[in-house]
């Protein structure tokens, strides 16, 4: 029987795509023979995968999972090609072990999770693609919560904070926490509050505000492109934009409010906001 080199191995995977572990078994099968390895590969429809990995993948889904202690969630993004595979339950079943694996982790899936991609594309017969991952640990009196939008278009992940153990464990507080998780779903706000909209973006917007109302008189220019301003930076702030269910109600408010009914001070933490091919 002919010896199996790590180099041998190595040298299929490369030519195939396919993992180390099904690589390796076809050396054996086929005595140490690279080409015989390859047919049988191609038999079992897994050398196929590398070339499949090349298709562009714009379809998929968006998931949440939670970890083994009940705190720790995950926010995965997994794209496929078409929309008939992304609706397809082996597809879904993949996704969703893949974001309970993300839960565990704050390494990249698209890199430790290489094998099970590549033999999952043999399987399914479409590229497959782990876009991107994030998981979200709570700190001191933190609460994390989820939310998936349109069946898996749209996810959320958002850390609360609290000034006291307890209130996380009352109604309005969970309420709450619902609530500015579909507000960040539906709103898309591009940072948590004003102070963190880089100024190059500030600077950029005004200079087209300030090209909007070229002619009228200095003072009033000002006037306007401040205005402007002001309304741009509430429609991309989290803290600042208007309550999806109240918009003339803002998230501060309305988490001002909660906060004084149950006798605490509340906060977001952070959040992150993933939408499909985004």
């Amino acid at each position: 029987m002919a010896e199996i080199t790590a180099a041998a191995v190595k040298q299929l995977r490369e030519a195939t795509g396919v993992s180390m572990m099904e690589c390796k078994r076809s050396l054996v099968e086929a005595d140490g023979d690279l080409d015989r390895a390859t047919t049988l590969l191609r038999e079992r429809g897994m050398a196929v995968a590398a070339k499949k990995a090349a298709r562009t993948a714009n379809q998929g889904l968006v998931a949440s999972a939670v970890g083994e202690d009940d705190k720790t969630w995950s926010l995965i993004e997994v794209n496929c090609e078409t929309d008939f595979v992304a609706r397809n339950a082996n597809f879904q079943d993949f996704v969703a072990r893949l974001a309970q694996v993300a839960a565990a982790t704050d390494e990249s899936l698209a890199d430790t999770l290489k094998d099970d991609i590549t033999a999952k594309i043999a399987e399914i017969g479409e590229n497959i693609v782990v876009r991107r991952n994030t998981r979200f640990t709570p700190g001191e009196n933190g609460v994390v919560g989820s939310y998936i939008h349109l069946g898996g278009k749209v996810g959320v992940l958002v850390e609360m904070g609290t000034g006291k153990t307890d209130t996380a464990d009352q109604p309005a507080f969970a309420q709450l926490l619902k609530d500015i998780t579909l507000h960040i779903a539906a709103m898309a706000p591009q940072y948590l509050k004003a102070d963190d909209v880089p100024d190059d973006v500030t600077d950029a917007e005004r200079s087209i505000f300030a090209k909007q109302v070229e002619g009228k008189p200095p003072e009033i220019v000002d006037k306007i492109v401040d205005g402007k301003i002001k309304k741009f930076l509430a429609e991309i702030s989290l803290l600042e934009q208007g309550f999806v269910k109240e918009p003339k109600q803002s998230v501060t408010d309305l988490l001002a409010a909660t906060g004084k009914e149950l006798g605490d001070t509340l906060t977001i933490r952070r959040y992150v906001r993933y939408q499909l091919g985004q």
